[in-house]
């Protein structure tokens, strides 16, 4: 057992210590190369066994101490011999190895394997990380604080209970599920942002998906019309991002009420598989033209996803859904909810989604719940295809018009044999 631990502490040293020679080729080292490393490992591994009797960290505190006085030093000494400002990526990796390999031998092997293999990565991912960070504006910055805000200060202070007569009102997982949304959107936000919207209609149609498929529609339906020769890439872009927003509206339903799952998952999936289909024989048909997806999205403006503003606006339409979607529940007949998600749906599938959902888990008949979801679903694709008809070029709406009713009709069809 104990060479065992000595044995992962000199391999923590090696990984870490082979990268930072690596990253050293052809210059002078400032600290160290693997030889080092290993030793640093190996160190506080000894400092580690050698506490362990005694149940104290003395030893491993002290030859702590000793490797900072010693980094100083040398960062002393590089100062003086180099006239630009010396980084220290390299010193902190050695006291991280050192106390790594003190880790292992104090019985936190398989933590110290872990955090030694992402120090690796986070060390030889540095350009990658750095063009993130460059990626990222100001303005950026601001709307991510403010999803951190929302989600970790606004949130908790929240009340988690009904705050209207009927009870459809819960100011907690009302905000909930605007940061939800909030960040589905951010994921693909980054994505159009680290990638380029220059890469393909395929990228393009899928992380613009995650932000908005309606954005993604209007754009790619205004490049149709000015370039005819990528209609059939057009056809797939669009159509990819309509097919991403089924896989949305399956992780917000799986966040707030999975048990309809059981019933939804088969009609999503009988959409899903035809919109798939349909996308790869549009593939197939631009790549026979010999068109190309070099200038995707050269005009898909997608911001930043996340605003107070957008946020408060999107809560108040929610909450109206779900006051509507009760009083159908408490005072009308059933059939009425179809048409709430209907019109709803035309504009935005994402509030009476999470609101059908959340009405299903309070007593609502679950196959009511998941036919108004379907319906949202619908409406939502054939209002975007209208926009396409009206924005961009009317063989490209047909295309979409002809998969997407394909896909309808899968979908309800599955529906209907589940009984």
């Amino acid at each position: 057992m104990v060479a065992r631990d000595f044995f992962i502490a000199l391999f923590i040293g090696v990984l870490i210590g082979f990268e930072r020679e690596r990253h050293a080729e052809g210059r002078d080292p400032t600290f160290g190369g693997l030889r080092t490393f290993v030793l640093c490992a190996l160190l506080g591994a000894l400092a580690g066994w050698l506490d362990a009797p005694a149940g104290t960290p003395w030893l491993l505190v002290a030859g702590l101490l000793v490797l900072c006085v010693m980094l100083a030093v040398g960062l002393i000494l590089e100062s003086r011999d180099d006239a630009g400002e010396p980084g220290m990526t390299t010193e902190i990796s050695a006291l991280v190895t050192y106390l790594l390999g003190g880790a292992v031998t104090r019985g936190h092997a398989g933590v110290a394997v872990m955090l030694a293999i992402a120090v690796l990565a986070l060390l030889a991912f540095k350009q990658p990380l750095h063009g993130i960070v460059r990626a990222v504006d100001r303005e950026d910055m601001i709307a991510g604080l403010k999803l951190l805000a929302a989600s970790f200060i606004v949130l908790p202070l929240l009340p988690d209970s009904p705050i209207d007569p009927w009870g459809a009102l819960n100011p907690y997982r009302l905000w909930l599920l605007v940061v939800l949304i909030s960040t589905l959107s951010l994921v693909g936000y980054v994505a159009v942002r680290l990638l380029g919207p220059r890469r393909g209609f395929t990228l393009t149609g899928v992380f613009g998906g995650l932000v908005s498929s309606t954005a993604v529609t209007m754009s790619f339906a205004r490049q149709s019309r000015h370039a005819p020769s990528l209609e059939g890439l057009v056809a797939m872009g669009t159509l990819l991002a309509w097919t991403i927003m089924l896989v949305r509206v399956v992780v917000e339903v799986m966040v707030v009420n999975r048990a309809l799952l059981v019933t939804l998952a088969a009609p999503l999936a009988a959409m899903f598989v035809v919109s798939v289909i349909a996308v790869a024989w549009f593939a197939h048909a631009a790549g026979r033209h010999g068109t190309s997806g070099t200038a995707a999205g050269r005009d898909l403006s997608l911001k930043n996803p996340f605003s107070l503003t957008s946020a408060i606006n999107f809560a108040l339409l929610f909450a109206l859904v779900l006051l509507v979607v009760r009083f159908v529940q408490l005072y009308v007949p059933d059939e009425w909810l179809y048409a709430v998600a209907a019109l709803a749906g035309a504009t935005d599938v994402d509030a009476i989604t999470l609101s059908v959902a959340g009405a299903a888990r309070d007593g609502l008949a679950e196959r009511l719940a998941v036919l108004s979801i379907l319906v949202a679903v619908w409406s939502n694709t054939l209002a975007k295809c209208a926009l396409v008809f009206v924005l961009g070029s009317h063989r490209v709406a047909a295309r979409l018009a002809i998969a997407s009713v394909a896909a309808i009709a899968a979908g309800a069809a599955t529906f209907l044999a589940s009984g």
